[in-house]
C-alpha cells in the first residue's frame, strides 16, 4: 500500500493541533472543512420516516431520489439530465477515489488533475495503477493516453471559478482524445465573487453530455457529511457502465439516506440559510486575515480562504497561527504550487470564528 499511495497528509498536522489545543481560549479549528451546523430538520424527518428498511437498497437509487436530483439540477444549475442518468454514491470522496478504477484505468493510462488539487484525485489514480498528472489548462502529453481528466470548480483549496468558455475548451480537448472529463462541483452553490457554472450546462456542452460526468455532494450545502451522501450524473452511457460495476461491487447508498437526500434536494430554504451563515463567517474572517498580513488570493467561491504571507512559507504560517490557537491547513497538502499558502476553512461556529478574528487582531 505504501508504494501505491502517498502518506495520509493530515497526520503531519498533529503537533500543530496540539499547540493550538494548548491555547487558553481553546482551539479554533479551521483546517478540515467539516460542517458544524445542524442537519436540517427536513432531512432528519425524512431519514426517520424511512428508517424501517429491512431490504437491500437499489444501487441505481430510488425513483424519488433520481427525480429530486434532476429537479435540483434544472432549478439551481440550469442543467437538464434524464432521471436515469443520476447515480447516488456513498459520499463523493468514495466516487472520486474509485472512479479511475471503475472506468478501467490502469498502467499506461494518465489521469490529469489540477496542479492545486484535492489529494483524492491523485490517490484514485494510484489505486487504479494509472499515472496521476498535475496540470492546469490544456496540456500536451504526446502519445500518452489520457483516460480521465478532473476539473474542480469552485476549486478546493483555492476557491477559483472556471468560466464557461474555459470549460468548453477543455471539454472539446477531451473529446478529441476520447478522454472522460469528471467535474467535481461540490461547492457550486457557494459562489461569492463569481458565479460557478456546471460542466453540464448548455453553454459548455454544445447540446451533448458525451464524455462528461459531474459530481455533487450534500455534505456542505446540507450539513450531511455524516450521511455520506452524493451523486454523479452526466453521460448516460458512462452512468450505465458505472451502475453495472457498482451493482457487482455492492456499492449501495442506504435507503434511509436516499430518502434524506431526496428531501434535501427538494428544499432550497435550508441551503439559503446555510449560505448566509458562511457568508457572514467569510465577511468576518477575510478582513481579519488580511489585516494580520495574509493576502487572500482567488477565493471567489467555496468554503475556504486561500492565503499567503510575505514572510512565511505555508508551514511557518501554520506554526504562527497554531501558537494563537488557530489551526489551518498548509497549502503544500494540495500540491507543490501551494508551498507558500494556507487554506482557511469557514466551517466553524460563529463563536469560534469571532474568537479567531480577535486572535488575528492581536497578530496585526
Amino acid at each position: 500500500m505504501a508504494a501505491r499511495l502517498p502518506r495520509f497528509t493530515w497526520e503531519a498536522l498533529t503537533p500543530y493541533r496540539e499547540a493550538a489545543l494548548a491555547h487558553p481560549g481553546g482551539i479554533v479549528d479551521l483546517s478540515v472543512g467539516t460542517p458544524v451546523d445542524p442537519v436540517p430538520q427536513v432531512v432528519r424527518d425524512a431519514l426517520a420516516s424511512a428508517s424501517e428498511a429491512p431490504g437491500y437498497p437499489a444501487a441505481a437509487g430510488t425513483a424519488a431520489l433520481r427525480a429530486a436530483a434532476a429537479r435540483w439540477l434544472a432549478r439551481s444549475l440550469g442543467v437538464t439530465v434524464a432521471e436515469s442518468a443520476v447515480l447516488p454514491v456513498i459520499g463523493t470522496k468514495e466516487l472520486i477515489a474509485w472512479l479511475p478504477t471503475l472506468l478501467g484505468c490502469g498502467p499506461g493510462d494518465l489521469v490529469v488533475h489540477p496542479e492545486l488539487a484535492y489529494p483524492t484525485y491523485e490517490a484514485g489514480a494510484r489505486l487504479a495503477g494509472a499515472r496521476p498528472v498535475p496540470a492546469d489548462g490544456l496540456v500536451s502529453l504526446g502519445p500518452a493516453a489520457v483516460r480521465l481528466a478532473w476539473l474542480n470548480s469552485p476549486s478546493n483549496p483555492a476557491g477559483q471559478v472556471l468560466p464557461a468558455g474555459h470549460l468548453r475548451k477543455v471539454t472539446a480537448w477531451a473529446r478529441e482524445r476520447g478522454a472522460v472529463i469528471a467535474s467535481d462541483e461540490c461547492y457550486i452553490e457557494f459562489g461569492w465573487d463569481a458565479q460557478p457554472v456546471s460542466v453540464l450546462h448548455p453553454d459548455v456542452t454544445e447540446g451533448s453530455h458525451q464524455g462528461l460526468l459531474a459530481v455533487y455532494s450534500l455534505s456542505k450545502r446540507s450539513n450531511m457529511a455524516g450521511y455520506r451522501a452524493g451523486f454523479v450524473t452526466g453521460d448516460p452511457g458512462l452512468i450505465g457502465e458505472l451502475l453495472e460495476i457498482r451493482k457487482h461491487a455492492g456499492m449501495m447508498v442506504p435507503g434511509p439516506v436516499q430518502a434524506a437526500m431526496a428531501a434535501a434536494l427538494d428544499d432550497d430554504a435550508h441551503v439559503g440559510e446555510q449560505r448566509s451563515r458562511y457568508a457572514g463567517r467569510r465577511a468576518a474572517l477575510r478582513p481579519a486575515l488580511e489585516a494580520a498580513g495574509w493576502a487572500v488570493e482567488h477565493s471567489q467561491a467555496g468554503l475556504y480562504l486561500w492565503a499567503a504571507h510575505p514572510d512565511h512559507d505555508c508551514w511557518s504560517s501554520v506554526r504562527v497561527l497554531a501558537a494563537a490557537g488557530i489551526l489551518v491547513a498548509p497549502g503544500e497538502f494540495y500540491g507543490r504550487a501551494g508551498a507558500r499558502h494556507i487554506r482557511v476553512a469557514l466551517t466553524a461556529t460563529d463563536e469560534r470564528i469571532s474568537s479567531a478574528v480577535a486572535r488575528l487582531a492581536a497578530l496585526s
